[in-house]
């Protein structure tokens, strides 16, 4: 009981942050999902994900001189190393964790999927 309470906490202390704007945090849109427990559990070098992750179409990102970026609000985004989640993706959908605030949008998390 302790774990998901401290995963939660951790989500929370995330999303107040200054730093970070409104759209990095869970919204509620994965509640009934049977992967919601394992979204809530993502972490990059960057912090906890939480379940707010957005499934990104594979046209919309690549990879680059060994690096990966994702088209956000029509525009490329270099993904920083420490934002990319390594362990297995069980969605099999690229998603992306994107922060936008008044310096622009950046990525929280990012997870490869499969293309198709």
């Amino acid at each position: 009981m302790k774990r998901p309470i401290a995963i939660s906490a951790a989500c929370i202390l995330a999303l107040a942050s200054p730093i970070l704007s409104a759209h990095a945090r869970d919204d509620g849109r994965h509640a009934n999902s049977p992967l919601k427990a394992w979204f809530d559990q993502l972490r990059s070098g960057k912090g906890p994900c939480c379940s707010d992750g957005t499934a990104v179409s594979d046209v919309d990102w690549e990879t680059r001189d060994g690096h990966y970026r994702v088209r956000l609000d029509n525009q490329w985004i270099d993904v920083p190393d420490e934002a990319v989640i390594t362990e297995p993706n069980r969605v099999g959908r690229t998603m992306v964790w994107p922060i936008r605030d008044y310096m622009g949008t950046t990525v929280r998390c990012f997870m490869p999927g499969s293309m198709t």
